[in-house]
């Protein structure tokens, strides 16, 4: 399965798994992308050493290609992006930041460079910028997502039609046919979550792990657009927010009740009460915990499956 995608990473397969804070480690990635994918360390999580001991493990584990994803709205920017160049990764996604400011200096060390959209707008000032290609995500997706609330099936034939970089299409897929649907609007590949989550190498606590193939449909919402907007498993502190909205929170009032590490507390710590559960509304979809490899195979199967039923109507 041969396109700009593949080209570009020098991959077996169009699929990328996404760069998550406290669940895209070394092991997680590397089974990616010895599987024929692209896989991503999340450095959003990971102080400059972490990533460093990271990237080194990912070196050792796969001979394929990988890359990292940087958040811009991180401390230690300027350390991530020189141990990354120290250790020779020659992928990098940033995300959450204007690509001007680190698009020059990483490719002009030989690197890709592939930032991550929620808008129109942000994949034209992104291709302005330089990237290699863009990530366009729909509002469906887990984490910090977009405050237009622009759906996948509406952003990626919306960017297709402006960008002339490769485009790969991210929000609610899960599947092989989904990730056929967004092909057909325009994607030249895909970038996976919310599934690798729910995967025995996804450095995540089992009981995240557990409470995402439990979900149903509505368990996420968007919310606290007012700081960054995230998409979360409706818990008790899910709830907390939502009656601090209906008290007349102020945006310090929800700085306040979020406090630090909210996101480490439930995803890397197990607690599925205070802790911030970020995830997709995909997670509707998954119903069982399984190897990296077997996820990425799945997908390819079902990619066949649908391409052979669309050619039967």
């Amino acid at each position: 399965m041969q396109n700009r995608i593949t080209e570009l990473f020098g991959i077996k397969y169009p699929i990328i798994q996404a760069g998550m804070i406290w669940t895209s480690g070394w092991r997680l990635a590397s089974a990616v992308s010895n599987a024929g994918g692209l896989g991503l360390i999340g450095a959003g999580s990971m102080y400059p050493q972490v990533l460093r001991e990271h990237i080194q493990k990912c070196q050792q584990a796969t001979d394929k290609p990988f890359g990292v994803n940087v958040p811009m709205l991180y401390p230690d920017l300027d350390k991530l992006m020189e141990i990354i160049v120290e250790l020779g990764v020659k992928i990098v996604f940033t995300s959450a930041g204007n690509p001007k400011t680190w698009t020059p200096y990483l490719q002009e060390n030989g690197i890709t460079v592939v930032h991550v959209v929620s808008s129109l707008k942000f994949a034209l000032k992104s291709q302005e910028a330089g990237v290699d290609a863009i990530v366009a995500e729909g509002f469906e997706a887990g984490g910090h997502n977009g405050r237009d609330e622009t759906t996948t099936l509406t952003l990626i034939p919306a960017v297709k039609e402006k960008i002339d970089i490769p485009v790969i299409a991210a929000g609610g897929i899960a599947t092989g046919a989904a990730m056929l649907a967004t092909m057909v609007l325009g994607a030249d590949g895909v970038q996976v979550g919310s599934r690798f989550v729910a995967s025995d190498e996804a450095s995540s606590h089992p009981l995240f792990k557990q409470k995402v193939v439990e979900a149903g449909e509505g368990d996420t919402h968007l919310t606290l657009k007012e700081l960054a907007p995230v998409r979360l498993i409706k818990n008790k502190f899910y709830n907390d927010v939502q009656q601090a909205y209906a008290n007349g929170a102020t945006k310090e009032d929800l700085i306040s009740l979020l406090g630090r590490a909210r996101a480490k507390r439930g995803i890397f710590e197990g607690d599925m009460e205070e802790g911030e559960l970020e995830i997709g509304q995909v997670a509707s979809l998954i119903k069982s915990i399984k190897p990296a490899a077997t996820i990425l195979n799945d997908m390819i199967t079902e990619f066949e499956e649908a391409k052979k039923f669309i050619a039967s109507l």
